[in-house]
């Protein structure tokens, strides 16, 4: 860290904010070596230590990773397949705002700015992320997609096929593609046939097209809650909510104090016991909506967020789905006659269906043959820890944690490069002149 200015708040960027792309932005470093490389097991520390570690993904995760490999003396590649990055947050709803604080929001070696404001937006973590790859001048390679990874055929590292018939060699590999990869749609019954409007939460901007017409979000997670909140807001004449399974919801500040400060306290603490705790809080801070359809979950809130179910932060659905405003409704089911069917055997004629269910990581097709995921396509490990069959492979942001998935980015960006740096074998950053 030595050779980075003491961070401070970034200054406004001008009219282009796009990473300067290094001199190997066509053919990125390591390029010409190919799976058919000589080599030996003897060669292997030798050859690793003459090619970069690649980060696979321009986004938070992928550019910390980049900068904290950097402030340990590493050489970083980050590769993003999109032109920009942040390619994810360019494309969330309009009001999407953090649901964690500034404070804890940033990444390693730059704060995000106090004019942020407590509770950041979507167009200025695009904005922090840009001066985040500008101002630590990192190696970002845009347009490169990376298809496959697998072990290098001398035993030196790992061989990634990417875009444009490109071979590329690192000494390690850091996959951070993104939890909110690919859309996820469900294969509805009659839903190919349904003529209304039906889109993913993932193609939803803002309420504007949405005006005077009958809109049904599906699914209560913080997406569909947010977006029927901004349905609302925005002029739709009746906005309805399908959901299978009553959420655990959260105020997102009680008195000042964020719901995220108190979830760090217990993150580490028995699952059994943060349920019980969660119980009087979300009796004194949440209304009992059980009359409008949102009955108090069986099930305790920390035990669902093992399950990979993250509370509602209330951005105003309490008050919407207590004043009848945002309708409360059972599951779809199917699509019937231009008619949504629902678990209930109600069915409903809305003007829009708007899918707020979620996205996959898609890592199959990337390490899936590497068998370094779970029945779920999730990573097996994740920060500081690889793969026992793939050392040197290395995953960030594939999990969604209580305390904050920018926050957590942050620190197991910090654990996977001092790893990367302890396994040595690395290709050194050049020194500044």
């Amino acid at each position: 860290m030595a050779d980075s200015p003491t961070p401070t708040e970034p200054t406004e960027p001008g009219d282009s904010t796009k990473p300067t792309e290094p001199a190997g932005a066509t053919e990125p470093a390591g390029a010409t070596e190919s799976a058919g490389s000589s080599g030996s097991v003897s060669r292997a520390e030798p050859a690793r230590a003459h090619r970069p570690v690649y980060v696979i993904g321009g986004g938070p995760g992928g550019l910390a990773a980049a900068y904290a490999l950097r402030a340990q003396g590493v050489r970083a590649v980050v590769l993003e397949k999109s032109d920009r990055v942040g390619a994810s947050w360019r494309k969330h709803y309009d009001r999407l705002h953090l649901h964690t604080t500034r404070r804890l929001s940033g990444l390693p070696g730059l704060p995000m700015p106090r004019r942020f404001g407590r509770w950041v937006s979507r167009d200025n973590v695009v904005r922090y992320l840009e001066k985040y790859a500008e101002y630590h001048e990192l190696e970002v390679v845009t347009g490169v997609e990376v298809s496959r990874v697998e072990p290098a055929a001398d035993g030196s590292g790992w061989l990634l096929h990417a875009t444009g018939g490109r071979e590329l060699t690192g000494s390690a590999v850091v996959v951070a593609t993104g939890y909110n990869h690919t859309p996820h749609l469900p294969d509805w019954p009659g839903r190919d046939g349904y003529t209304g409007e039906l889109l993913h939460a993932g193609e939803y901007r803002n309420a504007a097209p949405f005006a005077g017409r009958d809109v049904l979000v599906v699914g209560i997670g913080n997406t569909g809650a947010e977006i029927a909140v901004d349905l609302l807001e925005g002029g739709a004449s009746r906005v309805r909510l399908a959901v299978r399974t009553a959420p655990h919801i959260v105020r997102r500040s009680t008195a000042g104090w964020p719901a995220q400060f108190s979830a760090i306290a217990v993150r580490r603490l028995p699952v059994a016991l943060v349920d019980r705790l969660a119980k009087p809080v979300a009796r004194l801070s949440v209304p009992d909506l059980s009359g409008h359809g949102l009955p108090r979950p069986d099930t305790g809130l920390y035990s669902r967020v093992n399950a990979g179910s993250i509370p509602v932060q209330d951005v105003g659905l309490i008050d919407a789905v207590r004043n009848g405003r945002v309708e409360i409704v059972a599951a779809v089911e199917g699509f019937e006659d231009g008619k949504v069917l629902l678990a209930d055997g109600d069915r409903i004629e809305p003007d829009a269906v708007v899918s707020a269910t979620g996205y996959r990581r898609a890592l199959e097709g990337l390490v899936g043959h590497l068998g370094v995921l779970d029945e779920r396509g999730k990573p097996v490990v994740h920060g500081a820890r690889t793969p026992k069959n793939a050392p040197g492979l290395y995953f960030t942001g594939f999990t969604n944690p209580i305390s904050g998935m920018l926050r957590e980015l942050a620190l197991d960006a910090q654990k996977i490069a001092k790893s990367v740096a302890r396994r040595g074998g690395v290709e050194l950053r050049p020194a500044r002149p």
